[in-house]
């Protein structure tokens, strides 16, 4: 029987767990999740599903994956504020946090961006907001009070217009930035531009849409605008 090849892209769930046998060759277990998104042709509505998956290296695979791994949840550390009662509030990779919690991992590694612990929680969601570490907007881009911001990434709720953005980072729209919230202000910016019913009928026409717009001056103050730059 010939072996098949496939290749897997998501977000790594669990660090690698190497052993190694009787014989000393190295194993490494991990998992992975992989996100898709699709629209279904009966209710024109945008679906998504997560899928998991464990998978086993042996050998040099796995001494090298351990490797990369580590280096890859360096770079993919939860970015927290800790807030009144010393609670962590995520301000970045939310999607990950979420496929991390669905796949049933306890803990994760994080990193205090701020230690905003010994403020009031009026005075911290004031210092929030200032410092751009909060994005309280819902998904029709209607500002909303602090307190209707989802206390768990259990409870995000799917916004087209962030879909639409992050595809178009994807395809070469804008760079990814270091600035808290960038697709978010991207989404928002599309979202005045873009109508909803494009985004949720016909992905690909919404997407052109998009990466017009954001090659236009109109987008020059959004974080990662890579547009035409004018000769002199």
């Amino acid at each position: 029987m010939a072996d098949s090849t496939i290749t897997i892209v998501g977000n790594l769930t669990r660090d690698p767990e190497i052993r190694y046998t009787t014989g000393g060759a190295a194993k490494a277990n991990f998992g992975v999740a992989v996100s898709r998104r699709w629209q279904n042709r009966q209710s024109q509505e945008w679906e998504e599903q997560t899928s998991f998956f464990n998978v086993i290296c042996w050998r040099e695979m796995a001494e090298k994956k351990k490797d990369k791994d580590a280096e890859f949840l360096g770079k993919h550390m939860i970015p927290v504020i800790l807030g009144p009662k010393e609670r962590n509030y995520v301000i970045d990779h939310h999607h990950l946090a979420l496929a991390l919690h669905e796949e049933g991992v306890k803990e994760v590694a994080v990193t205090v961006i701020a230690n905003l612990s010994m403020l009031e929680p009026d005075s911290f969601w004031f210092v929030m907001d200032n410092h751009n570490w909060m994005h309280p907007f819902d998904a029709d881009g209607r500002r909303r009070h602090y307190k209707d911001i989802p206390k768990s990434v259990i409870d995000l709720v799917d916004d087209p217009f962030r879909s639409l953005a992050g595809e178009l980072r994807r395809a070469g729209g804008f760079a990814k930035d270091t600035t808290p919230f960038s697709e978010f202000l991207w989404a928002d910016f599309l979202r005045r531009r873009v109508k909803r019913k494009t985004v949720e009928t016909d992905f690909d026409r919404a997407l052109e849409k998009a990466l017009d717009l954001a090659k236009s001056d109109e987008a020059t103050h959004l974080p990662g605008w890579c547009g035409p730059v004018a000769e002199a």
